[in-house]
């Protein structure tokens, strides 16, 4: 029995000796790595996305989701366990997926690194669809099953499709939102729904807050991370100044919802970040900084509604969605999607000169060298036309919600199984199955510290 009941021990350090030999094999430093090489260090905006973007996966994420009183542990500590494992999963998946058709070996680069930690965000975002519903088993399940998809779908759309998603709203945020529901539809219970453990108190929501303000610092390099240039520059101002506006936007619709004109600390923790979502897609694109506010704000009012409005109907139809990742992820995730296309269908090379074809590779000409009339949308050579890559756009949405759908529907009723430990109902949303707890008798053994602010302290 003891050993049954370390399946997922026994998993982890399977996985980690296979890990070890296959790094061993096929993986191998990047050529600036090289002592050969007489490379720079690594250029600090670099070194400074990447630091953003972990931060992000680490902190941001983990504390966002504390909000449940009684799971936060669980929040925080599997969080770190499962982008640990991802990082070193993705690594490999997407390394194998990328090369495929002349795969010789994986190379360990800056970019990849930020590539592991961005498939982190999609697997953490389908986390927070189920959390507290799911056993530290079902979750190892799910994130390995996850990346292979997640790894599929990235190489269909940047590879084959060759769609422009700079801040990976389509293939990240839309991807970890919609695999995530499709999760929670197949492992549905009613007991979940309303159960009196999943709440928050007052130092729960403030514990969240902290992720939430993390994200927000943040996002600008999530979106920025993989630019570089004035692509760079630009998913870095759309950015900050759709948060900007989302924020505000979100406090308005929150207080207008509320019949005390008072403020709904899910809104504030979620809504306030889904600008940073739904201008992903393009920020890196001529999208002008007043688009980028308003894309924010539309983002921020949807995204409270949908806590109020969508997330109650989901479950009322099987999608129980603990932390409304639908709002968040998925409806920012779609605007997303549209705002991309309709931008590309109005790109142009007098707007972008070159650089059209390193925002919209799949535009690129055989030579575009040649003398082009400025004035026109499509030049002569382009094998896709603006209106085509808009259609590439909306082409990787579709892609994307498909295999996020099917490959969560399949791997919920995988996660269904008795063998996955699945989660009794009297230990929903708890901590005190998983992690050994300080009790209250014990608190209250703990040593008091006298009172130090001018206050007297009792010395009898």
């Amino acid at each position: 029995m003891a050993f049954l009941s370390r399946k997922l021990v026994i998993l982890m350090a399977i996985f980690e000796v296979i890990a070890i030999i296959l790094f061993g094999v096929f993986v191998r430093f990047d050529q600036v790595a090289s002592p050969t090489s007489q490379a720079a260090s690594i250029p600090g905006v670099t070194y400074a996305m990447f630091q953003d973007i972990h931060v992000m996966i680490f902190v941001g994420f983990g504390f966002l989701m504390t909000f449940l009183s009684k799971y936060s542990y669980s929040s925080v500590g599997f969080n770190l366990l499962l982008a640990a494992f991802v990082i070193q999963w993705s690594t490999l998946m997407l390394g194998f997926c990328h090369n495929w058709s002349n795969f010789s070996y994986i190379t360990a680069s800056m970019t990849g690194l930020i590539g592991a930690d961005i498939c982190a965000a999609a697997i953490l975002i389908s986390f927070g669809a189920v959390l507290g519903k799911t056993s530290p088993l079902q979750l190892f399940i799910m994130a390995f099953f996850e990346v292979i998809f997640y790894a599929i779908n990235e190489t269909l759309c940047f590879k084959y499709l060759q769609i422009s998603d700079m801040g990976g709203s389509i293939v990240i945020h839309t991807f970890g939102a919609y695999f995530g529901l499709a999760v929670a539809f197949a492992l549905y219970r009613e007991e979940a729904v309303e159960n009196s453990n999943e709440g928050s108190t007052y130092q729960s929501d403030l514990s969240a807050m902290i992720g939430t303000i993390f994200l927000w610092v943040f996002w600008p390099g999530f979106n920025a991370g993989l630019a570089s240039g004035d692509q760079q520059q630009r998913a870095v101002f759309n950015t900050y100044f759709a948060l900007a506006a989302c924020t505000c936007a979100s406090f308005i619709v929150s207080s207008l919802l509320d019949r005390d004109g008072k403020y709904r600390m899910v809104h504030i923790q979620n809504s306030t970040l889904a600008g940073g979502v739904a201008v992903g897609a393009s920020a890196n694109m001529l999208l002008p900084i007043w688009a980028s506010m308003l894309t924010g704000i539309i983002a921020g009012v949807i995204s409270v509604f949908g806590y109020d409005y969508i997330t109650p109907f989901l479950a009322r139809n099987r999608i129980h969605d603990t932390c409304g990742v639908n709002n968040l992820h998925g409806m920012p995730g779609l605007i997303a999607s549209i705002l991309s296309a309709i931008v590309a269908a109005a790109a142009h090379f007098s707007q972008y000169g070159a650089s059209l074809y390193s925002v919209f590779p799949a535009r690129t000409p055989g030579n575009y060298s040649m003398p082009l009339p400025v004035a026109a949308i499509d030049m002569p050579g382009e094998p896709v036309s603006a209106s085509g890559q808009a259609g590439l756009q909306m082409a990787g949405l579709g892609v994307t919600l498909a295999i996020s759908i099917v490959s969560g529907l399949i791997t919920g009723y995988i996660m269904q199984f008795s063998i996955c430990d699945p989660v009794k109902n009297e230990d929903l949303y708890l901590d005190s199955p998983h992690w050994e707890l300080v009790t209250e008798d014990e608190v209250s053994e703990m040593p008091k510290e006298p009172k130090i602010q001018g206050e007297a302290v009792d010395t009898v």
